[in-house]
């Protein structure tokens, strides 16, 4: 899984980093209606293949990744230096929580999850800004489909998250493209609690 890029160019040298008006280039595609948008949750990225769950590394400029790490991208990142992996969760305590949804996903489905990427999400996860008691898989493309009334501008996304409690979208292009978008671009808070 690559790196997603933001939907609209994002000024860092603002604090917190806001967007700007301008489309990232390669995001045009968003705009221009081409692909869907699903729900971006708000978790820790995982992968899962062939029945194994790995979590997301971030390997931050300067640093070597451990050795037995999958990059998802083939160099860091120009901007923020940032280089995300995979590393094969084991015995490591601090990600028990990747194994608990797991194991939860495998109890409900008498299985486990098809390869691909997913979100863990739940009560030890950044401070559960989803409000789920327990740990849980969410695939990523799998939400269902979000419509947006009329174009996909700026001002319509922005509604369009000021009126739902989600952390942000993710559009999907099906050629495999993807960009996504949150709360927290338009300056609108999240986690938003006391909601489901």
């Amino acid at each position: 899984m690559k790196k997603m890029p933001c939907v609209f160019v994002r000024d860092f040298d603002a604090r917190p980093a806001i967007i700007t008006a301008k489309v990232t280039l390669g995001c045009e595609w968003v705009i221009a209606g081409e692909g869907e948008a699903t729900r971006k949750w708000d978790g820790t990225a995982s992968m899962i293949q062939a029945g194994q769950i790995y979590a997301r590394y971030d390997c931050k400029r300067g640093k070597a990744p451990p050795p037995s790490a999958i990059p998802c991208d083939p160099e860091p990142d120009p901007v923020t230096g940032h280089w995300p992996h995979w590393i094969l969760v084991a015995a490591q305590p601090e990600y028990r929580w990747h194994k608990e949804a797991l194991d939860q996903w495998t109890r409900w489905w008498n299985g486990p999850p098809a390869d691909g990427t997913y979100e863990v999400i739940g009560p030890k996860i950044g401070g559960n800004p989803e409000n789920q008691p327990e740990h849980l898989l969410r695939r990523h493309g799998d939400e269902g489909y979000i419509a947006l009334n009329g174009s996909r501008t700026q001002e319509i996304i922005a509604t369009f998250l000021a009126e739902n409690i989600i952390e942000g979208l993710v559009f999907h292009h099906p050629d495999g493209r993807m960009a996504k978008i949150r709360r927290g671009d338009f300056g609108l808070p999240w986690p938003v609690r006391g909601e489901p």
